[in-house]
């Protein structure tokens, strides 16, 4: 698809009923993905993180979407995303953005993608720093649906993700039919990992299956010197969790000094 066309929302139903849908009011907490680069860290991305307009736990904020709003819901969340980022000076690095997606909201990939498009183009954010992840666990009624978006996401020219990777059991069958650009280990997999031989392994042998599969590995949930120093071993680069930055409100945090 050339990148100065955006695709038609005409036949879209969730386009078509996104006016009528009731919506919470919501803002962005952002959290940076650091990158171990020689001689420190750089921000790789930011993952925007849903709150309410007050800073409410993204848990107050979902129990408000269902079946009626929630491709309303998914657009907003994006286009939010994007803005807010775009004013908070995230434009002037060198930073991607991550934008959680709900695949269950997406009715056809290319209109779906519109509004996303258009927001990136508002304020000047290239498409290929844009970076959507949706999570292992979400419950997919059509796995050819989800495909089907992911690969037109690829073609748009934004990367793709999948999180909480080991959380649930169909993390490998995604893996063999499609590779995303990025996949975010589970914290749960990781927790601990310094103390547990057997978490070791399991993520010793995830790490170097993506490196195969020519898949860059983030380390979510990152909290602990032991942790880290484990995942580096490893050949983990890229690094998410409240040892180098909180998610914070309505800003772009800094991540803190690397460990020594």
């Amino acid at each position: 698809m050339p990148h100065d066309s955006l695709p038609s929302a005409r036949g879209c139903l969730g386009c078509r009923s996104e006016a009528r849908a009731s919506l919470p009011p919501i803002a962005m907490a952002f959290q940076p993905i650091v990158a171990l680069i020689p001689g420190g860290t750089a921000i790789f991305a930011y993952e925007a993180l849903v709150r309410g307009a007050q800073g409410e736990p993204a848990s107050h904020v979902l129990a408000q979407v269902g079946p009626d709003n929630r491709y309303a819901f998914d657009q907003r969340c994006r286009v939010q995303a994007i803005e807010q980022a775009a004013a908070l000076g995230l434009g002037g690095t060198e930073a991607s953005l991550s934008i959680n997606f709900m695949p269950n909201a997406v009715y056809e990939p290319q209109a779906c993608i519109r509004a996303s498009l258009e927001a990136a183009r508002r304020v000047s954010l290239p498409r290929e720093r844009l970076i959507f992840e949706f999570t292992e666990g979400e419950a997919m009624a059509d796995p050819a649906h989800l495909l089907n978006i992911l690969s037109t996401y690829r073609a748009t020219g934004f990367r793709t993700a999948i999180d909480d990777f080991g959380s649930g059991w169909s993390g490998l069958n995604l893996l063999a039919m499609f590779q995303p650009d990025i996949v975010k280990l589970d914290m749960g997999l990781l927790r601990g990992a310094d103390t547990d031989a057997a978490r070791r392994i399991i993520l010793r042998h995830t790490v170097a299956m993506c490196r195969d599969l020519s898949i860059q590995v983030v380390a979510e949930g990152v909290e602990t010197e032991g942790e880290l120093q484990v995942l580096r071993e490893l050949g983990v680069t890229l690094f998410q969790g409240y040892l180098f930055a909180r998610p914070g409100f309505n800003a772009l945090p800094v991540p803190s000094p690397l460990p020594r």
